[in-house]
Order: C-alpha cells, then structure tokens, then sequence
C-alpha cells in the first residue's frame, strides 16, 4: 500500500507592507497612496496594475510602470511574498520605487 499523508493545512493569509516612492528622476505623475498592505499572494505584475490605477492620468495617457526594489526590476511572476522574504528592510516594510515611461513620447 502507498504511502500516503494529508494535504498540508493551509495557513491564514497574511499581508505585506509595502512603501511605494516615485523614482526621483519619474516624469509620471504622483501616486495617491504611498503604504499599502498587500496580499502575500499578490505577483509584482499585480501591484504594478495597483500603482496604475492609483495613479491619476487621464483615459487617453498611456505610460508603461516599472517598480525597482532596491534597484533591481522583478520578475512580474514572482510573488511579493518571495520579495519580502528577501528584502524587506529592518523596520518591517517592503520599499518599492515606481517609475513610467511615457509610451508616445508625450
């Protein structure tokens, strides 16, 4: 007979704090909220979505979002969980810097 043994319990989810900066040198607009508290289960490509549409631009601008976490651009799959783990700082929080680029050199 094989082996066999439960399916592991799933934990309770839990959130990530996360600050989110404009680049110094971003041309785009600011962002209305700078802490957020997020999913674990959320991908970069998710809270990019977020920061979009959190920030202020008209239907007609089109801009593409990078955010940059201690200066190096996620992967868009990865989990913000995996990032946390990694690079939070001493304080608790997770420090994303967003930046765009406008997509018609406007």
């Amino acid at each position: 007979m094989p082996f066999c043994r439960e399916a592991p319990s799933r934990s309770p989810t839990h959130s990530i704090q996360v600050i989110c900066e404009k680049a110094d040198r971003s041309n785009i607009p600011d962002i209305d909220k700078k802490k957020y508290l997020v999913p674990a289960d959320l991908t970069v490509g998710q809270f990019v979505y977020v920061i979009r549409k959190r920030i202020k631009l008209s239907s007609e601008k089109a801009i593409f979002i990078f955010i940059f976490i201690n200066n190096v651009l996620p992967p868009t799959a990865v989990l913000l969980s995996n990032i946390y783990k990694e690079q939070k700082d001493s304080d608790g929080f997770l420090y994303v810097t967003y930046s765009g680029e406008n997509t018609f050199g406007e």
